[in-house]
């Protein structure tokens, strides 16, 4: 055997080996990542389960929208009677939907949805986002949700060691797939 052969011999010996012990040890986060990233984009198609769908207003004119604080303080009284509690809500975001006539409100505290008529302020839904929990276990900032990290250093570590780890797979499964088909030829 060719010194050559030897040594393309050896680099698939330890490419392969890099890529076993990677592969057992990240393939939880690998398979939860595949599943979430699923649900993800079939969010919009799954008849609300995932992502509630969007309620239709009674307007399309946002001239008739009654001002978002007058809004915000609406839909954080009826998810404060929803929920049942007295603490104060705090709001996360706010999606305006002219061409349905609707104004979303997601919360920091939780993963509900409130969707009002952008005109009269009415309930128009109250419903859990699934697709927010989804997300926050694909990126792994779940784990700052529930630990309280503001600063976001979970997802960020997680994301960097998931990144490195999937080009080290692509690197190593691309070389072992490549790599004994140079070696018949030489």
């Amino acid at each position: 055997m060719s010194e050559k052969r030897k040594s393309q011999a050896k680099l698939i010996r330890i490419f392969r080996k890099v890529h076993r012990t990677t592969g057992a040890f990240l393939f939880v986060f690998f398979f939860l990542i595949a599943v979430t990233g699923f649900l993800l984009g079939i969010k919009k198609h799954s008849g609300g389960v995932i992502l509630p769908d969007t309620k239709i207003g009674s307007t399309t004119q946002l001239t008739k929208f009654l001002p978002i604080d007058s809004l915000q303080k609406n839909a954080s009284r009826f998810l404060v009677d929803f929920l049942n509690q007295t603490k104060k809500i705090e709001i996360d975001r706010i999606d305006v939907r002219p061409e349905k006539g609707i104004v979303k409100f997601t919360f920091k505290s939780n993963f509900y949805e409130v969707q009002l008529d952008g005109a009269t302020g009415n309930l128009l839904q109250i419903d859990l986002r699934r697709s927010d929990v989804i997300e926050k276990i694909h990126d792994g900032s779940i784990v700052d949700y529930y630990l309280g990290f503001q600063s976001g250093v979970f997802k960020l570590i997680y994301t960097i060691i998931m990144s490195l780890a999937l080009m080290l797979f692509t690197i190593t499964g691309f070389w072992l797939w490549y790599g004994p088909k140079q070696m018949r030829k030489s």
